[in-house]
């Protein structure tokens, strides 16, 4: 650059602003990457008030599970099993595949009253009856989309598109991490095909990309591409770091992109996280007992497995971890998809897995500030779907109810919230739309969802968009 265009770039007004967003930004992620969390959280971002949890831990069921087959049975539905669907539900509905006039589908499964809470819940997850008084139910979520991309987007991040920052890339942003030798927000992964959403659902959106959540594999290299090279010893890892972060502070003096800065420091975590990252995956840390009680198998990608790895990751102070178990897409296409078949391999997939995690947590003296969420993006009809005149039983999706549980983190337990018509097709007590739901976590760890903002093109943004309540009634 020549010394009058260096001049005009020191002058004017642009880089006025660059500069002070560029400084604040520097103070931010120093304070998240500072020698100890004590210093961050006095000189970074602070919770707008004193949390009840400290850290998340979200079991996304991808493709939606059945709430009518697993938390909220419908005697009536039982009874008119098989009838055609009554006209006044299906006025004016839009469904994403039922077409013409669809009979209802009274669930198969069984049902029983359990703990001393009296929480309904269907014999396929007979683990998860055991520790059922150590939750809330909540019958009666809601959300805006009816198709799977659309409503995982909107449940994750708040929007129905991609380019908004999810629920993890938010509290890093807020709250920063306890352990600056691991991410702030992992994600793991679990179950057959992908997310619908894809990685935007737990990206970083428009917020700086440190916050976005980094996936974890259980078998292999947890990270990919972190372990040295064959043939490069740890001495000549870090002479080569420490050239590109030279190399890239002269790039950052010349551009002033923050962005820079953000890469220069996922270096680092990265580096150090060749240290923390094989403590981390050491399964022969953890007892006979405790592989029995999540039904583990070290090394094998599993649900089971997340759940014990995200146990040792809040442990560590991620501060969210995120599971994400794919394939409860039930819509009786096939034998491979209907709620027969299909729905009863999915439950014994996650319920030792989920129930564990409980049981776990509350005996470590970590559910107490741990906050436990576990639910899908929309439920499905208490229609079959019928599709092309299959004779499997499925279900078509249905955003106007569906069932999620919340554990630990100042959460009530042994509550239900919520009710829905006799049919299971509408709310008729306590809706808990999607934001409200996330007003709520962000509520349990400190954060004011209407004040947790980021000025974006002009204008603030936050997870809950323009409305959203925390559900009072959910804490304890």
């Amino acid at each position: 650059m020549n010394p009058e265009r260096l001049h005009l770039r020191e002058i004017t007004r642009r880089t006025l602003f660059k500069e002070i967003g560029y400084g604040l930004g520097t103070v931010a992620l120093a304070s998240m990457l500072g020698e100890t969390f004590a210093q961050s959280t006095a000189e970074g971002i602070k919770s707008h008030f004193a949390p009840r949890a400290k850290r998340v831990i979200f079991m996304f069921m991808a493709g939606a599970p059945s709430q009518v087959d697993l938390f909220d049975p419908k005697p009536l539905l039982q009874k008119h099993n098989g009838e055609p669907c009554p006209e006044e539900l299906l006025a004016g509905e839009r469904f994403a595949f039922i077409k013409g006039t669809p009979r209802l589908l009274g669930s198969p499964y069984e049902f029983e009253r359990c703990g001393q809470s009296g929480q309904w819940v269907s014999e396929l997850l007979p683990n998860f009856k055991e520790v059922v008084d150590e939750v809330a139910v909540i019958r009666s979520v809601k959300t805006d989309q009816f198709n799977h991309a659309p409503a995982q987007l909107f449940m994750n991040t708040g929007f129905q598109l991609p380019g908004r920052p999810s629920l993890g890339a938010w509290l890093s942003y807020g709250l920063g991490t306890e352990n600056k030798d691991l991410p702030g927000f992992v994600v793991l992964v679990s179950g057959e095909n992908n997310p619908d959403g894809g990685k935007a659902c737990w990206g970083s959106g428009f917020l700086p990309t440190v916050h976005q959540g980094v996936e974890f594999r259980s078998q292999g290299d947890a990270v990919l591409f972190v372990t040295d090279p064959d043939g490069v010893p740890r001495e000549v890892r870090r002479d080569t770091l420490d050239a590109l972060r030279d190399l890239n502070r002269l790039k950052q003096q010349q551009t002033l992109d923050p962005e820079i800065e953000t890469r220069i420091s996922q270096y680092e975590l990265a580096y150090r996280m060749q240290t923390s990252v094989p403590e981390l995956m050491d399964w022969g840390q953890e007892t006979p007992e405790t592989h029995e009680l999540y039904g583990t198998e070290p090394g094998k990608k599993s649900f089971g497995n997340n759940c014990l790895l995200a146990r040792r990751l809040v442990e560590r102070g991620v501060r969210f971890v995120q599971l994400y178990h794919r394939g409860w897409d039930n819509h009786g296409t096939s034998e491979g998809d209907d709620i027969k078949h299909r729905l009863p391999k999915l439950c014994a997939e996650v319920d030792k897995g989920m129930s564990a995690l409980l049981v776990d947590l509350k005996r470590r003296g970590l559910l107490d500030d741990t906050l436990v969420v576990w639910g899908g993006e929309f439920g499905r009809t208490p229609m079959n779907e019928g599709r092309a005149g299959s004779t499997y039983l499925g279900r078509d999706h249905h955003p106007r109810c569906f069932t999620m549980w919340m554990a630990g983190g100042g959460i009530k337990p042994g509550l239900s919230l919520g009710e829905t018509d006799e049919l299971g097709y509408n709310i008729t007590a306590d809706p808990v739309h999607v934001h409200d739901l996330n007003a709520t976590i962000l509520h349990q760890l400190g954060l004011d969802h209407t004040q947790l903002t980021y000025n974006f093109m002009g204008r603030n943004f936050r997870l809950t968009d323009v409305h959203g309540e925390v559900v009072k009634k959910l804490i304890a």
